[in-house]
């Protein structure tokens, strides 16, 4: 779709800015995860009305799928958080001016967006995929499906603040030596500023005093005086920068190495429901963070004292002057004041779609197999350039923006510099002001009106460095996978697991995937799981390797509850090779060792073996030193099969959990590896189709529609000729 003009939105946000006090404004939430927008619609509208919200907290009380929302549970939702809903169906867009704004519109069939404001050329909505959208008539009759969800408060309703935010301290941690860089740092830097407050007297005595005087010995000492603190400058200026670089640096490993470790520990759902290309520029915020913090951080307070400094200087020299320098730099920050709300939502908007873009990129190239085959590179690159275009836009109104703020402050200082030339002269030729101190009067006008500026542009970084804290907000706040400290050897613990009772569901919307589930699994034991696709197979085994929380029920190693083991230290009692297994970029050798730094290579060699793939390994001409490409592009997928399976035994585990690991190998390869995983007396979960591989296993169990129907031994196994 087409947006209007750059200048309707800035005359849309321009005026939301000058509603006087009390006057609710709409809030822009955009969705973080791929099927949220119901979510961000929700939490928008809330907001608005004074239950100030973000999908943070939303998130916690409301569970949602990959499936998304409906009206229905929007209305469920919104009547826990006291808002009545009224679903209504409208055939004619005139009628759109008379729903209770704002609202939720069904957009594009998949979609939903919040309507704020609509009127006879169009309507004003709020996108949490794509921000604030400028739409006429036609461009909203093409997505509008009619169906609209009409909130309001109820009697019961109140005004809250859930509203989650980032704790930088506790994303900074711990660091050493930071104190005793900055008081060098500020160290170098006072002596910097004194220099160059000494400058402009310098300057004066020359042009006051030399060229009176006609003194040349007194002309010579003082350039070289110049001279010298220029020097001086200098290599301070040099040393700040490089203590300022380091400590940025050390800073950024830090902070980068503590994000990454939470991220790490998030649970798989948790990636499952955001795009790659999301993922990285929210992680990238870190940097931005960073660097607002160490480096503008010190130049702004450096600025700071300057600005006071030359302030103080300016006023010794000329009240009137000096007043008029600080009224030129105080209309700038208000121009930059009044114009924050449509950049801070114009880079929102341009951070959303650049994640997007990026998204479809790394997606076209990890998917270009399907592409080619299917002949689809010219549609794709259609939508990777339209994804572009947009990205573009947006980044064009900030750049414009920029582009605006740098043209008004020079045009500001042009004035000021004009007047105070006007005025200075004047009182030259008065005889109040001599040429020397005009010039050096100058001098500090003109550092600080530098030093101002870069205040102004500092504390407007400051403020929207909410929009990275808000979207690094997506990481941090995101409760990590819960671990218990070890209450005994586990390794002394039979593996036996048993499910008792176990249900689970992707979201309270949504019909359990399995329910009632009682299973006990005995050390040693092969059991196939088996049943029609979409019956809850593989959710079965993700729920026993501990990838997926049960919703109702528990489930038992050894007796002790997984949340009193610890998911990190159940799971190295276990190993698995599931359907969307993966191996990395490295050698045959690192991904069967899964990259450990003192490898066996005696035991990697028979595990090799054991999965049938050591002779396939050795006939390459690097051998176990052979490369994998990235994602095992380079391999067959039985050879990538028998390659992950090795990579699961390596880890000697008590219980070995396979997902369709076979499935691409013939039956009499796949009976050699099951012989010889089952000669290794590994507690083992198999599901599969094929009937050779679940004869392979000493029970069968069979769910259908989520329920266990069947737990028995397997038939025999057809033979094959």
């Amino acid at each position: 779709m087409k947006s209007t003009s750059s200048a309707a939105d800035w005359r849309e946000s321009y005026t939301d800015l000058l509603h006087l006090g009390g006057t609710r404004r709409l809030p822009l939430i955009l969705q973080n995860e791929v099927a949220e927008c119901g979510l961000a619609c929700l939490a928008m509208v809330a907001s608005y009305h004074g239950h100030r919200t973000d999908l943070a907290a939303l998130r916690g009380r409301f569970s949602l799928s990959l499936n998304g929302a409906n009206f229905t549970t929007l209305m469920e939702f919104a009547a826990r958080l006291k808002l009545s809903s009224q679903p209504v169906h409208i055939d004619d867009l005139d009628n759109l001016t008379e729903l209770q704004m704002p609202c939720i519109l069904h957009w594009g069939m998949h979609h939903f967006v919040v309507l704020y404001k609509a009127d006879d050329k169009g309507a004003v909505i709020h996108d949490p995929a794509l921000g604030v959208r400028h739409l006429t008539r036609d461009e909203i009759s093409r997505e509008f499906t009619g169906n609209v969800l009409e909130l309001e408060p109820m009697p019961e309703f109140q005004s809250v603040d859930e509203r989650r935010h980032v704790s930088l301290g506790a994303l900074i941690g711990k660091v050493t030596g930071w104190r005793k860089n900055l008081a060098i740092i500020f160290g170098i830097a006072a002596a910097l500023e004194a220099l160059a407050l000494a400058m402009p007297i310098v300057n004066q005595h020359m042009f006051d005093e030399v060229i009176v005087s006609g003194d040349r010995a007194m002309l010579n000492a003082l350039v070289f005086g110049l001279l010298l603190l220029i020097g001086v400058q200098t290599l301070l200026s040099q040393a700040r920068g490089w203590i300022i670089t380091r400590l940025s640096a050390h800073l950024s490993l830090h902070w980068v190495g503590n994000v990454l470790n939470h991220m790490l520990h998030l649970p798989m759902s948790w990636f499952e429901k955001r795009q790659l290309g999301d993922v990285l520029s929210r992680f990238g915020s870190v940097g931005q963070i960073q660097n607002m913090l160490t480096t503008s951080a010190i130049s702004g307070v450096l600025d700071g004292i300057m600005a006071l400094a030359t302030c103080a200087m300016m006023m010794t020299y000329n009240v009137v002057l000096g007043t008029i320098v600080i009224a030129t730099v105080a209309l700038y920050g208000l121009v930059r004041a009044v114009s924050y709300r449509p950049l801070r939502e114009a880079s929102q908007e341009a951070l959303v779609l650049d994640a997007r873009e990026q998204s479809c990129f790394l997606e076209t190239i990890r998917a270009i197999g399907p592409i080619k085959l299917f002949g689809c590179e010219l549609d794709r690159r259609a939508r990777w350039m339209s994804m572009r275009t947009d990205s573009i836009n947006r980044g064009m109104r900030t750049q414009l923006m920029g582009l605006w703020f740098g043209n008004i402050n020079q045009l500001i200082g042009a004035v000021s510099g004009a007047l105070v030339l006007w005025l200075g002269i004047g009182m030259v030729l008065d005889g109040a002001f001599t040429v020397g101190m005009l010039l050096a009067f100058t001098a500090y006008s003109g550092q600080f009106g530098a030093r101002a500026s870069s205040l102004i542009g500092l504390w407007i970084e400051y403020r929207m460095l909410s929009l990275h804290t808000e979207r690094l907000a997506d990481i941090v706040l995101a409760p990590a996978e819960p671990e218990a400290a070890a209450v005994r050897d586990i390794g002394a613990l039979e593996a036996r697991i048993e499910l008792v009772d176990v249900g689970f569901r992707y979201s309270d919307a949504e019909p359990f995937v399995l329910r009632h589930v009682n299973l006990t699994i005995e050390p040693g034991e092969s059991v196939a799981v088996t049943g029609p696709s979409g019956c809850g197979k593989t959710t079965l085994v993700k729920l026993i390797l501990g990838t997926l929380i049960p919703t109702e029920g528990r489930i038992f190693y050894g007796g002790v509850p997984l949340d009193q083991l610890g998911l990190r230290t159940y799971r190295t009692m276990l190993a698995a090779v599931m359907q969307d297994d993966v191996l990395l970029s490295g050698s045959m050798a690192e991904n069967i060792t899964f990259f450990q730094h003192q490898p066996d290579p005696q035991w990697r060699d028979r595990c090799a073996r054991l999965a049938m793939v050591h002779d396939a390994i050795t006939a390459m001409p690097m051998g176990y030193e052979t490369l994998v490409g990235d994602m095992g592009n380079s391999l067959s997928g039985g050879q990538k099969q028998r390659v992950l399976l090795a990579r699961a035994l390596y880890k000697r585990p008590k219980v070995l959990v396979m997902d369709e690991a076979t499935s691409a190998l013939d039956v009499a390869l796949e009976q050699a590896v099951n012989a010889n995983v089952a000669a290794l007396g590994t507690t083992r979960i198999i599901v599969a189709h094929r009937p050779e591989t679940i004869a392979s296993a000493a029970r069968v169990v069979t769910l259908r529609s989520g329920q266990l129907v069947s737990d028995a031994a397997p038939l025999t196994a057809p033979k094959h000729l």
